[in-house]
C-alpha cells in the first residue's frame, strides 16, 4: 500500500513558520502562532496613526477646511465641508431659544420633562437673596445667547419643590430625552463663587450638549478677556444689590 501509514502522527513545530504549518493553522489543526509582543505593538500603533490620519479633519471647521484646499485632496475635502454644513444645518433648526424662560410649577412637566425630549433643558432652581443663584442668572443669559438651541429655564426652588431648603440653591437640575442627566447642588462642585462661563460650557460639552470642538466654547475663542469682562459686570451688579441688601450676606467672600 502506498503514502503514509495513517497511524504515523507527524511531529510538527507549532511555532515554525512554515507552509505545512500554515496549511493545519487553516484547518484548526494546530493553535494560531502566538504574535511577538513588539509586532503587536508595532500593529497597534500603526493602525492608530493610519485612524488619526484618516480622521484628521474631523474636528475642523469650514474655515479651516477652506484653508487646506492646497494641501488635501479636493474630494476628500468636499466630504467634510458637505458633513460640516448639515451640521450647522441641523444647529439652525435647532437653535429656537436664545433667552432664560421663567416658569412655574405647573409648567414643569411640559417645559422641562417634556421639553427635553427635543433638547437639552438646563434648569436652575434659584433663590435670589443668594449671590450665587445671581451670578448663575447672570452666566445663563449668556449661554442661552450662545447656544440657543439649549432651553434654560429658571425657577424660584421653594416653587419647584415645597420647602425646599434655601441652603441648596442655586441647584442645577439638566434633563435630556425625559431623564436628568446632571445635577449641582449650589455651585460648590463647579468653582463656588468664582463660577465662571467657562465652567459650565465644560458641563455642555461633558454631557454632551456641546461638542468640544464648538467654535462659541469660550475656551475656543481668542478673546482672553471675555471671561474678566463678564466677571467685572456681575461684580457691579452685586455691588449695587448689596446697597440695597439688609441683612448679612454670607457670600461676601466672592470678592476675596
Amino acid at each position: 500500500m502506498n503514502g503514509m501509514d495513517p497511524k504515523i502522527q507527524v511531529q510538527v513545530n507549532p511555532d515554525e513558520d512554515t507552509e505545512w504549518n500554515d496549511i493545519l493553522r487553516s484547518h484548526g489543526i494546530i493553535p494560531e502562532k502566538e504574535k511577538d509582543p513588539t509586532e503587536e505593538l508595532e500593529e497597534a500603533l500603526g493602525d492608530a496613526i493610519e485612524r488619526q490620519h484618516a480622521n484628521r479633519l474631523e474636528d475642523k471647521d469650514l474655515d479651516e477646511l477652506d484653508a487646506l484646499e492646497d494641501e488635501e485632496d479636493e474630494d476628500f475635502l468636499n466630504v467634510y465641508k458637505m458633513k460640516r454644513m448639515a451640521e450647522m444645518q441641523q444647529l439652525r433648526t435647532k437653535s429656537k431659544f436664545g433667552s432664560v424662560y421663567p416658569i412655574n410649577k405647573p409648567e414643569y412637566k411640559s417645559e422641562v420633562t417634556d421639553a427635553s425630549n427635543e433638547s437639552f433643558v438646563f434648569l436652575h432652581m434659584s433663590l435670589q437673596s443668594s449671590l450665587q443663584s445671581r451670578l448663575l442668572s447672570s452666566l445663563m443669559v449668556d449661554l442661552a445667547r450662545k447656544f440657543p438651541e439649549i432651553k434654560f429655564v429658571e425657577i424660584a426652588g421653594n416653587r419647584a419643590v415645597e420647602n425646599y431648603p434655601e441652603s441648596n440653591c442655586p441647584t442645577i437640575v439638566i434633563y435630556h430625552n425625559g431623564d436628568v442627566v446632571r445635577q449641582y447642588i449650589t455651585l460648590t462642585m463647579l468653582s463656588g463663587n468664582q463660577t465662571t462661563l467657562t465652567d459650565l460650557e465644560k458641563v455642555l460639552v461633558d454631557i454632551d450638549a456641546v461638542k468640544h470642538t464648538d467654535n462659541r466654547l469660550v475656551m475656543n475663542q481668542q478673546d482672553d478677556d471675555l471671561e474678566e469682562a463678564h466677571r467685572l459686570r456681575f461684580q457691579k451688579k452685586a455691588v449695587r444689590s448689596n446697597l440695597y441688601d439688609n441683612g448679612d450676606d454670607d457670600d461676601d467672600d466672592f470678592f476675596d
